[in-house]
This record gives structure tokens, C-alpha cells and sequence, in this order.
């Protein structure tokens, strides 16, 4: 979507008299004072997002640095209830100059050449930078859906992302920092997985294994599950209404999706593993599924 600005309309030939009436009728719509876009604001929030990061990098000095949940969408990584009322910028200060403001907060903070890049024209903080400055201010189940995904889209790895964490202990909040990147985990292929791993972890139940494998015996395959407990016999399965949309082949009806996943638990039990379920609506209150599993979990 192309953001314009009220200078370069202006410069356009437009009058101000014009400019009034399109922001009036609805055909041009406001990002931020002074920055705007024709045919609406998108309705998603990352997306809007994104405009108002551009919209304020146009208007912050050159060495404000896109950063925190702001850099977190423009390297694409969806965020699970992270505010995004605000642009998130870093200056490379050690101790003044931070600032919160109705529509931009800047950090300060010590930022070296190799944890800033460039993405799409925009300065913003690296991937590890990134997902340290989420690690230290928001809740752990967030930071961790943000690095898991990260690690699943292979747009950093499990090193990198220790030596990050180690980098620079005297950042506030970066205890807790360490502990959602040690947490993270490429198996989690959706922001519902990494919360049901969280809700598992403090369930107080064994980390089960991610995207495991079902075989038979004789080694055929049976199918691949989202949390495996295999020396209790137990699997696990996060039902997202998402899941099944993307399992769709084109023209192919959803009742047939859930035919065949029917088959594919009916098989799953077959050898003899107890399948638990749950959805978005259990996460907030995992009690009844963690007691599920446990009652489900059998050794050989």
C-alpha cells in the first residue's frame, strides 16, 4: 500500500481544499498527522502497523532504529496480543533520551552496527535484537510464539539466539529475556502451538516432542502429530479453525478434511495412543486438558 505524505501531495498539485474532501469522503485515509493512503486503512493490524512505521520513520531523525514489537512485524513475525498502539523506535544512548509518547515510544539503549538492518528501506533492529528487546518487556508466553516463530522460519537459529542472549546481561529484564529464548523452539509452527507448549510447561507436564512422527512397527508411517508423549502413548493436538483451512486443496470440501482426520485419529489409536484435543478456548484455562493428558499418559 502506498503511503503518501501531505507535502508530496501537495507537491502533486493537490489543494489543501482537496485534501480535505478526500479525507471527508473516505478516499483518502489518515496513517498519522501528515501521512496518509488512498483506498483504506487494512482492516489487519500488523499491516496497519507497518504503515505507521513507515509513516514515523519518515518524520524521526536518521538515527532512530525500528525496534521491539515494531521491528518484530516488519521482519514479519505474527505477535500474539502484543500492543501495537505505538512505534517502537531504539536510539544507540546509553541513558537519556528515552521517551514515550501518544504514538511513538523510543528506547535508549546501547545498539552496535551488527544488530541494526536494513529491511525494505527501513532501519530496524536484527531478528536476535529483536526477539531480546521483546524477551525483556513483554509476558513470556508472547516473547516465546514471536522467537519459536522466528526459529521455524529459519530466520535465526538456536546459536544465534544463545549468543544473544548472552550479550548484554546488563540490559534491564534480561533474565526473563533468557528464559523465552531458551524456551523457544522450531517445532512450534503456529503462534497456538507455542502458547500450548507455555500452558504444558507450567501445567507442570513433561515437554512433550514436537511434530512427532507416528510409525508403526514395521516402520510405516501413520502420521504426524503437533505434541507427542511417546513413552506414555499419548499425543497431543492443537485444533486452530486456521489448521484446517490451510490443509484445504483447492476445491476440496471442508467436511472431507475432517473425514479424513477422523481416519487419521481412528489410525493413531490403533496403535495404541491415547489422543487428547484441545482449541483457542482451552489456553487460557489448560487445567482440564492438563488433567486429560494425565490420565491418558500409560507407559509401554
Amino acid at each position: 500500500m502506498d503511503l503518501r505524505t501531505r507535502g508530496g501531495l501537495l507537491a502533486e498539485g493537490y489543494s489543501e481544499r482537496e485534501l480535505r474532501r478526500l479525507l471527508r469522503d473516505g478516499q483518502l485515509d489518515p496513517v498519522r498527522p501528515g501521512a496518509y493512503v488512498f483506498g483504506g486503512v487494512p482492516p489487519d493490524a500488523a499491516a496497519r502497523h507497518l504503515l505507521q512505521v513507515r509513516a514515523a520513520c519518515e518524520q524521526l531523525s536518521t538515527d532512530a532504529v525500528v525496534s521491539h514489537a515494531s521491528a518484530a512485524v516488519v521482519h514479519g513475525l505474527a505477535l500474539w496480543v502484543t500492543p501495537l498502539d505505538r512505534v517502537h523506535v531504539t536510539r544507540d544512548r546509553r541513558s537519556s533520551g528515552a521517551r514515550r509518547g501518544r504514538r511513538v515510544h523510543v528506547h535508549s539503549a546501547a545498539l552496535d552496527t551488527d544488530e541494526v538492518v536494513p529491511v525494505a528501506g527501513i532501519a530496524v533492529t536484527s531478528v536476535e535484537r529483536t526477539l531480546v528487546d521483546l524477551g525483556r518487556t513483554v509476558p513470556f508466553e508472547q516473547a516465546v510464539v514471536a522467537a519459536d516463530q522466528a526459529l521455524h522460519r529459519h530466520l535465526t537459529s538456536r546459536g544465534a539466539l544463545d549468543l544473544a542472549s548472552v550479550r548484554r546481561p546488563r540490559l534491564p529484564g534480561m533474565p526473563a529475556a533468557r528464559r523465552a529464548l531458551a524456551f523457544a523452539d522450531a517445532g512450534a509452527v503456529s503462534p497456538g502451538e507455542s502458547r500450548s507448549r507455555v500452558a504444558i510447561a507450567q501445567a507442570g507436564l513433561p515437554a512433550p516432542v514436537l511434530q512427532w512422527e507416528v510409525r508403526t512397527v514395521s516402520g510405516r508411517f501413520v502420521g504426524r502429530v503437533d505434541f507427542g508423549w511417546p513413552e506414555l502413548r499419548t499425543v497431543g493436538e492443537f485444533d486452530g479453525r486456521v489448521k484446517y483451512g490451510r490443509e484445504l486443496r483447492p476445491g476440496q470440501d471442508p467436511a472431507e478434511v475432517l473425514y479424513e482426520e477422523k481416519l487419521r485419529e481412528d489410525a493413531l489409536r490403533a496403535e495404541d495412543l491415547g489422543v487428547v484435543r484441545w482449541g483457542w478456548g482451552d489456553l487460557d484455562r489448560f487445567g482440564p486438558v492438563a488433567q486429560r493428558l494425565r490420565d491418558r499418559y500409560r507407559s509401554r
